[in-house]
């Protein structure tokens, strides 16, 4: 589920307060948090709505002039059902705060490091190469990376997103790079030759 950025900035000061998608089925979920680029839009509600229910009211608190609209911004997409999202605010994703911590805590490196041995158990010093990848060449292409490192586009991908999970790097327009965090966990590596 994307939002445009002006409807971030109207969730964030709470005039937004809902969104209509059409679905086969629902991809969010009541009580959840959604990641945009503005923070986490938390997800206090999903449910079916007809069409026809829709009121200016509706519209206007998700982000329109009007209820036509609205209805000319839904598109009718064939069987799939229309979904009213109450929106439950803007909160800040933890993962920016984290990702400037260049500081690491003896805590925070055990942690880090168990966490590197459990997920290389197939492959030993993957995810450390993949830190390193990103560190050497930022702003370099998954597919490139991928390639570097010997795995397909998709996985090497889903594992970047565990890395950023963990605070320890940042999407670009074109590729990654190591946050102040990351690039502390990498010289610990290094250090520990992981």
């Amino acid at each position: 589920m994307l939002f445009r950025q002006a409807i971030l900035e109207a969730v964030a000061r709470g005039d937004v307060t809902l969104a209509f998608r059409r679905w086969q089925r629902p991809t969010v979920k009541a009580g959840t948090g959604l990641r945009t680029a503005a923070g986490v839009v938390r997800i206090a509600a999903v449910e079916p709505v007809e069409e026809r229910d829709l009121t200016e009211a509706d519209a206007k608190a998700a982000g329109f002039a009007d209820r036509a609209a609205l209805l000319a911004d839904l598109r009718s997409d064939g069987d799939r059902t229309l979904y009213r999202i109450v929106l439950g605010g803007l909160e800040p994703d933890h993962r920016v705060a984290l990702r400037d911590e260049g500081e690491l805590s003896e805590a925070d490196w055990h942690d880090l490091a168990a966490r590197f041995a459990r997920w290389d158990q197939a492959k030993p010093g993957y995810f450390p190469s993949i830190l390193s990848a990103i560190g050497t060449h930022p702003g370099t292409s998954a597919a490139e990376l991928a390639l570097g490192t010997g795995v397909e586009k998709p996985k090497f991908k889903q594992d970047v997103r565990r890395l950023k999970e963990l605070g320890l790097t940042e999407s670009l327009e074109t590729g990654y790079r190591l946050s102040p965090r990351g690039e502390a966990v990498l010289e610990k590596l290094r250090e520990h030759r992981l």
